[in-house]
């Protein structure tokens, strides 16, 4: 989890919008751009997380504070709580751990 927040702070301070960070996250992540379609389940995915962690900030402050790195104060915990999801599970992907 821990490994997710470093992630998902360092995608959010390197782009501005959201396709731009989907689009970085999955390429560190994988080594290619994703597809079309990916990049549609990316945004659902990242939606979702969204709603969960806005209907319960203090998950997302449990969630961001997991770990010996300081989480970034300069940041929403419910936003950066939603992108370590996303990295979480990009970083879980069979791509992402046998790249070819």
């Amino acid at each position: 989890v821990e490994a997710a927040r470093a992630l998902a702070t360092r995608t959010l301070a390197e782009a501005a919008t959201d396709d731009e960070r989907l689009a970085r996250m999955f390429r560190r992540c994988t080594s290619r751009a994703p597809d079309a379609g990916e990049l549609a389940l990316l945004r659902d995915a990242l939606g979702a997380f969204r709603e969960r962690y806005r209907a319960a900030p203090e998950d997302a402050a449990k969630l961001v504070d997991i770990g010996e790195s300081p989480t970034p104060e300069s940041l929403d915990r419910t936003v950066l709580a939603a992108w370590t999801m996303l990295a979480n599970a990009l970083l879980n992907l069979d791509s992402t751990i046998a790249r070819s």
